[in-house]
Parts: structure tokens; C-alpha cells; sequence
């Protein structure tokens, strides 16, 4: 069986409809807290809320899996909640799980996936919302829950959206190219240079492979936050964005900086578009390439299985694909290297198919400027 992946985006238009409780479209086209449809206590103070929930989405085929991801402004004192839920070809119908409570800062409200939900349909895997065992669904909808507290500006949700995947049975042979060479001049950050930074997000930089490697798609589009941004930053310390970076994607139930969402979510406030999809092989990256767009994908391995990796195995790793050998060979940004000049590596094309397919089932980071359009979809099972 081949995977299938759709990613479906809602914005302006799609927030025009579904239902509205205390939700308003602005003249922008953004999400808004108008009026307090209820109110909740955070950190001993009555915060209003308002929600929108979404029509039902139809991707066009049966999935077991959905990941969304979303692109906000929180100002200070305030957050977004999304929450999914899915419903079978029969009518029977998932539970509301929440997926995250999302805010750029961490100041007063700490942004936290939700841990464990489900019921006899669906559970929640940090980030992925997954079918239980025998269930295939074939449409979602999103609710997003804006809370603020007493006087603070609303949470604006500019785009919220999610990937729904049906993954292959077994992983499929090793593609075959799709162009010749091509190389992205994405910069190389390592992680390993972080070593013993600032323990209390994910355990230190040693951890950081996702926010380091969306540094460095951020940092290709000359898009890394302000000087001021990372001002908090010792000034010793090398790459002082990255170290910013993991602190604003840190998940603190999960307790790591390697939720997906969140990383696209803070890329998203920094570019034009970031959102969590999944692939269906290299030759679906080689579009994104060739489109000038760098992917951050999610690859594990066990030992042996990818030559020349920096590190000899991996449960769950993010790395930067900037381009392709003339002969189809990956070349990528491995954040795992030991330095900067030692990022860039070159890896078999099946080894590292395999390495990405298995485990995330293709997931990728896609982020992007305005001066880079999406590629087209190339019929190979996915589409975004």
C-alpha cells in the first residue's frame, strides 16, 4: 500500500465560516478574541475565552494520523488552544482531544502539549493526533480556544492546518531522482556547540537538533530574530539564536524542544509561511530543492544504517536537506556534527529514505518567504 498525505491549510476564508463563540474575522483576515464566550483560571487570575471551530475537512482519502500546526501572534498574557477531533466513514465521530496551549512567550503562561487524551476512536501522541487500532478516518475539524487575560490584547491565528496521513504498510524502494545536482546555501549550525547551555530546555544544546536546524532554514532566508530577541543569551555563547530558539519551541510537558508544530509555529512568526506536513519520498523533497526550499525532516536510525552520520543511532533526529548529488545522493545540514564546518554531510540516498520513512513517515518542516513559492504536487501520494 502507498502512503497518502494531505496537508489542508485554513485561513481568511475558511475562518468566515464554521462556528463562531465570541470569535471574530479581522479587516486582515486574522482569527480574534471579540467578546468572552468563558473564562478560565491561569495562574490565579479569570482569563476570557473565545472559540472557532472549523467545517469539516475532507482531504479525499482515509487517514489514521493527523498533525496539525498553525501560525499566531500571542501578545503578552495571552495563548491559542488547538484541539482536533476526526470522524469515521460510518459517522461515528472522535472526542475534541487538545493538541497544544501555544504562546510565543513564556513569561507568564508556558506553552505545553497535552500529554496522553483519547477515547475509543483517537489518542494523542504529543503532537499527532492518531487513530486507535482498526479505525481509519476520512474528515477533521480544528478548534482553536483564544484565551487572554483581564486587559490584554487577543491571540490573532493568521493560518491553523494539518496534515492528515494514511502511512505506508512498509517502507517503498528507493526512489529514483528526480533532477541532477543542486545545492541550497542553507548555513550550518551544530547543536554540539551548545554542549551544557541552559539544561532546563530539553537538557541543553546536545538536544537541540530542532530548533538548531530551524535556525538554519531561518537564518538561509535571512529571517533569525532581532538582536534584542536573544539579548538573554550569555554573551559568550556562539550562534546565540539557536539557544533563543530552543527556549521559544520548548514544550514543557514533553520536556524537549522537538514538538514539530511548536518549531513551525515560532518559525511562522519570523516568515511568511512554516507548517508540519508529510512527504512521500526524495523525489517529493527534490520539488521543495528545486523550489529554493529547504526542508527540515525527522530520520532514525539504528546503528550501521546511515554512513557517515555524526552520531551512530537515533530514536528521532531533525536534519536540514539542502540538495542532491548529480547521482541522487542526499546533501544535508546534520545538526549532530561536532562543529559548524562539519554540518554539511552527504548521505546514500536509500539509507537515508529509509532513515526518514520509517519512524516520522515523512514528516518535514516546510518554511518559507514570500519570494519562494510551494512547488506543485507531483502525484506521488502527497499534496500540499
Amino acid at each position: 500500500m502507498t502512503g497518502q498525505n494531505t496537508y489542508t491549510a485554513l485561513s481568511s476564508a475558511a475562518f468566515g465560516h464554521g462556528v463562531h463563540r465570541g470569535t471574530a474575522v479581522t479587516r486582515y483576515g486574522r482569527l480574534k478574541l471579540a467578546s468572552a464566550n468563558g473564562h478560565r483560571r491561569v495562574a490565579g487570575t479569570s482569563w476570557a475565552t473565545a472559540r472557532w471551530t472549523s467545517d469539516w475537512v475532507t482531504p479525499g482519502h482515509a487517514f489514521t494520523q493527523l498533525i496539525p500546526s498553525w501560525q499566531a501572534v500571542t501578545p503578552a498574557r495571552s495563548y491559542v488552544q488547538v484541539s482536533l477531533r476526526a470522524r469515521t466513514a460510518d459517522g461515528r465521530v472522535s472526542s475534541f482531544d487538545t493538541i497544544a496551549r501555544w504562546t510565543s512567550s513564556d513569561a507568564v503562561f508556558k506553552r505545553t502539549s497535552m500529554g496522553t487524551q483519547g477515547d475509543d476512536l483517537a489518542r494523542v501522541n504529543t503532537d499527532t493526533f492518531v487513530a486507535a487500532s482498526g479505525v481509519q478516518f476520512t474528515s477533521w475539524q480544528v478548534r482553536l480556544t483564544l484565551v487572554r487575560a483581564p486587559g490584554a490584547a487577543s491571540p490573532k491565528v493568521r493560518r491553523v492546518g494539518a496534515v492528515a496521513s494514511l502511512p505506508a504498510a512498509t517502507v517503498p524502494a528507493t526512489s529514483t531522482p528526480l533532477y541532477g545536482a543542486q545545492q541550497l546555501a542553507v548555513p550550518g549550525y551544530s547543536q554540539m556547540t551548545h554542549r551544557g547551555q541552559y539544561p532546563a530546555y530539553g537538557g541543553g544544546g546536545e538536544a537541540w537538533c530542532s530548533p538548531t536546524s530551524t535556525s538554519m532554514v531561518l537564518g538561509y532566508y535571512g529571517a533569525l530574530p532581532s538582536r534584542s530577541a536573544y539579548a538573554w543569551v550569555k554573551k559568550s555563547y556562539a550562534d546565540p539564536w539557536v539557544d533563543h530558539a530552543a527556549r521559544m519551541t520548548f514544550d514543557h510537558r514533553y520536556d524537549g524542544t522537538g514538538n514539530w508544530p511548536f518549531n513551525t509555529a515560532y518559525a511562522a512568526r519570523l516568515v511568511d509561511d512554516a507548517f508540519v506536513t508529510r512527504l512521500s519520498d526524495l523525489r517529493d523533497a527534490e520539488r521543495f530543492v528545486h523550489a529554493g526550499i529547504p526542508l527540515v525532516v525527522s530520520i532514525s536510525f539504528s546503528r550501521g544504517q546511515l554512513s557517515g552520520a555524526p552520531i551512530s543511532a537515533t530514536a528521532g533526529h531533525l536534519v536540514v536537506i539542502t540538495g542532491f548529488t548529480a547521482s541522487g545522493s542526499v546533501v544535508v545540514n546534520d545538526p549532530a556534527a561536532p562543529s559548524n564546518a562539519s554540518v554539511s554531510r552527504t548521505y546514500d540516498r536509500g539509507q537515508f529514505e529509509r532513515a526518514w520513512l520509517t519512524s516520522s513517515k515523512g514528516a518535514a518542516y516546510v518554511i518559507r518567504d514570500a519570494a519562494h513559492a510551494l512547488p506543485a504536487a507531483g502525484g506521488s501520494g502527497s499534496s500540499w
